[in-house]
């Protein structure tokens, strides 16, 4: 970190914000799942439904699907709900592709069998990086569903896979940081949010140049920035699930 650039936190450029996961947060969902960076809280309810969308019958395999809701007052104003609009925005059906996307990369659909398991990640409270949250709670809820399934008997064998999390970095005041908060979220020189697997390999890299273009260096900062948190966030997901590394 440059010495003439604070972050707004007070946080080092490579230190992540406090990371909370709150199993069984809600009393009626498969799995259920509070997950807290930092003042971001998104709340994660894994579900289970017999069937299979009408494009996958007959075919032997399972679904996961994912929904993002951002509540009312869950940033600095408040924002009308999409139901009463009557449709959903662009950027909440961006979203939540994404985390369906990436939470497909944890299960063998294969031997999850002919059920659908959507998980829903509702935003309570946003301070940036709400998309990644919810995908590292997200990931933690669903592999609750997955052995709900397990435990109940209604599959044979295990269709998890591997962990999986995301993380935001950017380039804040022209330095490569990790887990933007919304203060840097919103002033940032560019953005990226980054979906690895439990070996570190990379489902999705999403990155915009918000003020100017960034160049191959500071794409590889920002990259091996991620891959420590991955690290970091995989740790806290198994703690979480009682899961030794």
């Amino acid at each position: 970190m440059r010495p003439d650039v604070v972050r707004p936190s007070g946080r080092e450029a490579d230190q992540l914000r406090e990371i909370r996961l709150t199993r069984d947060y809600t009393r009626h969902a498969e799995g259920s799942v509070l997950v807290e960076f930092g003042d971001t809280k998104v709340l994660c309810n894994a579900s289970v439904e017999a069937g299979v969308p009408r494009w996958l019958r007959g075919k032997n395999q399972g679904w996961i699907t994912a929904e993002y809701g951002m509540l009312p007052r869950a940033t600095h104003t408040r924002s009308g709900r999409e139901a009463t609009r009557g449709k959903q925005g662009g950027r909440t059906l961006e979203i939540q592709r994404l985390i369906g996307r990436s939470l497909r990369a944890a299960v063998n659909l294969k031997k999850l069998g002919e059920f659908t398991i959507t998980v829903d990640c509702d935003v309570i409270q946003a301070d940036g990086g709400t998309r990644t949250a919810a995908i590292t709670g997200g990931c933690v809820a669903l592999v609750d569903a997955l052995r709900y399934l397990q435990r109940e008997k209604k599959i044979k064998g295990d269709p998890f896979k591997q962990l999986v999390s995301a993380i935001s970095v950017g380039i804040y005041k022209g330095v490569p940081v990790l887990d933007l908060d919304y203060p840097e979220d919103s002033k940032a020189d560019t953005d990226l949010n980054v979906v690895m697997t439990e070996s570190g390999e990379l489902i999705e890299v999403q990155g915009t140049a918000e003020a100017g273009a960034f160049n191959r260096k500071e794409l590889n900062a920002m990259l091996d920035l991620a891959e420590k948190a991955g690290d970091e966030l995989r740790e806290k997901q198994r703690e979480a699930l009682g899961i030794r590394g």
